[in-house]
Parts: structure tokens; sequence; C-alpha cells
């Protein structure tokens, strides 16, 4: 599908509060800078032409063109919140580049599944939502963290099974968790994260926190018989949860259109009378309004709704897929879609930030990565007796030992 010319955006952005109609604050704490606090909403550049890439266009086999693809350089949204996604975003991205190099040294065992080419679909969704929400995702665990503000020394610790690590070296790369900035784990069973994120919102309606679960998944979870349950029942008790499709066009290394008769995957949603939408997950404006909309819904006692982030992964499904299933040709039309690069080009066009800055703050991310590693290369292993800790919340709980 050809891109589309439209005028640039003037309206304002989506609130997620139905109070207030302010922009949403981003509330994850960057490590590698500290605080970064959204300000009013910025003012916008003059209108003009410019091309953005259509939500259905962004699967694989359907071409886009111009560059950058994503980018639109009147800004919708403050200096503060571009700047804040821009580190957020390259946070997880310089990470797990590193992260794929430690692997390939074998200082980083077991799965790992990289983000890179995604993040735009955690970023735009932190800064939509408010402190205490809860999210879950899948085994692509490591973004979603880090963009909460879980330190990165204790993401790289957890990688290299360290007892120093975010869960205590016991996770590795698929089973991150912090409670403390609410982040209810990476889960490795497919789709089984979508009853538990529908458990998770039944639990915050019940105690009536006023706060929602955000549940991801990627496009393969969709065929499984859980998620169909999961639907039936959030909708049915209208429980405050966003549920949220990573649709990257690869089902481990099979497209889309070969497993899958419904190709619009967020159509599944229609099937329950669930409010559903493609969004375009290499824009983060486009992300951070869609979950707006969708937590304004859910908190103002709606129910859930169904986004289907049209997203892509630079890299394969882990780091032992060579990705020989797609074409280079492909890859390199997505890369002109980068979030990342979309978010530059924005605070460079509106002038929010020179080249010097970004590079400064490129340079801090850096080394607060370098950081991580240095940390967890002298952090300890777990000592044998961990094997019987946290096993039961009930401490002297017995028969755990023979």
């Amino acid at each position: 599908m050809a891109d589309t010319k439209v005028k640039a955006a003037s309206k304002k952005p989506a609130a997620s509060k139905a109070s207030n109609g302010k922009e949403a604050k981003p509330t994850a704490a960057n490590a590698a800078n500290g605080q970064a606090k959204p300000g009013s909403a910025g003012q916008h550049a003059a209108d003009e032409v410019v091309t953005v890439v259509p939500s259905e266009s962004l699967l694989p086999g359907k071409k886009a063109s111009g560059t950058p693809a994503p980018a639109q350089p009147a800004a919708s949204f403050s200096k503060e919140t571009y700047l804040t996604w821009y580190e957020q975003m390259q946070l997880m991205r310089k990470f797990e580049d590193k992260a794929g190099q430690l692997y390939g040294q074998q200082k980083i065992k077991g799965f790992c599944h990289l983000y890179i080419g995604q993040e735009a679909c955690v970023a735009g969704a932190v800064s939509a939502l408010e402190k205490g929400d809860k999210y879950i995702t899948a085994y692509r665990d490591h973004a979603h963290p880090l963009a909460l503000g879980t330190s990165p020394n204790a993401v790289m610790a957890e990688l290299f099974a360290k007892a120093t690590g975010c869960s205590k070296g016991k996770g590795g790369s698929m089973h991150m968790f912090d409670k403390e900035v609410g982040f209810m784990g990476g889960h490795g069973i497919v789709g089984a994260q979508v009853p538990m994120g529908a458990g998770i919102a039944f639990a915050e309606k019940y105690n009536k926190t006023g706060k929602l679960c955000i549940c991801y998944m990627g496009d393969g979870a969709v065929r499984q018989g859980a998620l169909h349950e999961a639907f039936n029942m959030a909708m049915l008790w209208k429980l405050p949860v966003i549920f949220v499709i990573e649709n990257n066009g690869y089902a481990m290394g099979t497209s889309v259109q070969r497993t899958s008769n419904v190709t619009e995957l967020y159509k599944i949603g229609l099937s329950y009378d669930m409010p559903s939408e493609p969004v375009n997950g290499m824009r983060v404006e486009d992300v951070h309004e869609a979950v707006a909309r969708a937590a304004e819904r859910a908190r103002a006692g709606e129910g859930p709704t169904l986004l289907e982030f049209k997203t892509y992964r630079y890299k394969g499904h882990s780091m032992s897929d060579p990705a020989k299933y797609r074409t280079k040709e492909e890859l390199e039309d997505y890369r002109h879609r980068d979030a990342i690069e979309g978010v530059r080009h924005t605070l460079l066009t509106n002038n929010f930030a020179t080249e010097a800055d970004l590079e400064a703050i490129d340079e801090r991310i850096k080394a607060a990565v370098q950081e991580s590693v240095d940390f967890a290369e002298r952090s300890p292993y777990p000592t044998p007796d961990e094997l019987f800790k946290d096993v039961y919340v009930q401490a002297d709980y017995p028969y755990i030992h023979d």
C-alpha cells in the first residue's frame, strides 16, 4: 500500500485520565540519566505535508517508501515527552545490542529473545499509563522493566544468572520480574500470560484500586485457546485490562499469512464485542494515544480493549534464529520506519534538541549499559540453598526437602 499524504497533526494528544484531558506523563525512571519529567504540550510546527506510514502497511511484504517513515515533524507532545521517549528507547536498544554481543561471547546462556525494533510498543504505553498499573508479557521481556525504571544493573545481572538480578538469577532472559515497578513478569509458555493478565485485572477491580493491567502477547499467541477464554471472561466481567498483540509479522519464523486466516488480528476481539483497533507500532505517538484511549475506558469501568501493534523486530525470533525466512530488502525497508529515528527527527526538526544534546544522551546511556555489564560480572551466582527458596509463599512450607 502506498504511503498516505496527510496534514501534520494539530489535535491534542489523547489523555490517560478521563478527568483532566491533559497529556499523559511518562512515569518511567530512566536509569541512564535520572528522572525526565514531561511538561505542557509542545507548540506545533507550521502545518506541512508529511509522509506517514498507514498501520495496515506494517506487515512483511507491504513496502513503504519515504524516510524517515514514522517521523512526523509537527510535534504532538512536549519537548520533555519526546526526550523521555528517546532516552527510554535508546536505553532499550543499546542494552539489547550489548546483550546480543554478550550472548555471542557465551557470557549470557540459555534462550535470549531480543526486542530490537519494537521499542515504541513499550515506551508509548508507559507514557500513557499511571504508576501502579501492571504490565505482563511473554518471554521477549527485557525492554519492559527497563522502560518502567528497573535498574539496567538488575536486568543485566539476571541475564548473567547472578544473585543480584531482578529475579535473583533464577529466571534468566525469559522470566524477568519487578513487582516494585508493576512488572508482573515475562512468561515462557506461549499465551499463558493472557489469562494471567486478565486475572491481575480482576484483582485490581476486586480491590477497587482504580488501576489496570496491560497484557502483551505475540502474534503467535493468538492461536492459543486460553486467549479466547480470557477474552470472554474479561468482557463478561468488564475487567480493566488492555490486551496488546505485538504483531511483528512472524510467529517464530512463520509469517502471519501462513498461520492465520484472519491476518488483521485486532478483528479477533470483535468476536467478543471488545473494542479493538490496529495501531502503527513503529510510531510511539500512535502507541501512546491508543493506549491512553484504552486506559480511559478501563478506568471508567467499560472493560477491556484489544490493540494490535503492527511492529517489526530486526533480529530473529531468538539468538539462535538466523532469520533466513525474510529478505534483506524487507529488513532495510522496516529500518526506514525506525521509531527511535522518528523521535530523533522530531526532536531535531522542532529544535527540541541539537545533535550534540542527543549525542550526550547516547553517551550517558552507553555508560549506563557498560556499568550494568561490569555490575553483572562482579556479582555472585546464587548459593545452592536458593534452590529451595521462593517456591512457596509460606517460608516454612514442609515437604520441600526429603
